[in-house]
């Protein structure tokens, strides 16, 4: 654990440095996921890092449980004040490689209004390491996610990690749910920040910031702040 802190908080640091407004964190280094559940010693490591980034860091820190524990996310937010929480399938059913998923939006809506009302949550529409059921289309699936699922905003991405949304697939999002705030939720390079900030409004971004590309690796803080310098020309961050 002291490992995983040490990490957490250099990783932390350099986005801070780098100019970053948010941070989310995620348990990314426990594949295989769980489908659903996650054992309570996940909910207590989590727990412990959100609390601690968010105290030494001062910034906004939204937290996302992997594979699909929205309800332990909702807890740890509640207890550590974190802004939001990501959840990869709130509505509907998504085949992963964990197996068959379901989304939980009836009960998540209730327990944030018990727990945390003022905590975010944003709901993935047609996750990436999953295949969306025979039929599916992101517009309905995107204004069902929106319009009746509780979210507050949805993300857009690629078939895995690293890799971009398929634009036109963004488009029809973007069309079916005009109003809705959309985030890019892998792909997202400084490079290509000028197409994707036609469909959508912000990103979450992790590969490109890390050296190598690689997720798993550390923050390189000149990537980092390469990224930042992107944003702020899109006007995704303020000059």
């Amino acid at each position: 654990m002291d490992a995983v802190m040490t990490r957490a908080m250099r990783d932390a640091t350099r986005l801070a440095d780098a100019g970053f407004p948010a941070l989310m964190i995620e348990n990314y280094g426990d594949s295989p996921f769980f489908a659903a559940g996650v054992p309570p010693v996940t909910v207590a490591a989590l727990t412990r890092v959100v609390a601690r980034v968010r105290d030494e860091t001062g910034l906004t820190v939204g937290v996302n449980v992997l594979r699909n524990d929205a309800i332990s996310a909702l807890g740890i937010a509640a207890a550590t004040g974190a802004g939001w929480i990501r959840v990869n399938v709130l509505s509907g059913l998504m085949y992963t490689d964990q197996g068959p998923i379901v989304g939980q939006a009836a009960e998540v809506a209730r327990l944030r209004k018990d727990w945390c009302p003022e905590v975010g949550i944003l709901a993935d529409v047609f996750v990436k390491h999953a295949t969306p059921p025979p039929g599916s289309e992101i517009s309905v699936a995107g204004a069902d996610t929106w319009e009746r699922a509780g979210a507050d905003a949805l993300v857009v991405s690629g078939t895995s990690t690293g890799s971009a949304p398929d634009l036109d697939r963004a488009r029809d999002l973007r069309m079916a749910v005009p109003d809705a705030p959309i985030l890019v939720g892998s792909g997202a390079t400084a490079a290509n920040l000028a197409e994707l900030a036609k469909v959508a409004n912000g990103a979450i971004v992790g590969s490109s910031l890390k050296v190598g590309g690689r997720a798993e690796g550390e923050v390189d803080l000149g990537s980092a702040r390469e990224f930042v310098a992107a944003a702020r020309e899109v006007g995704w961050l303020e000059p």
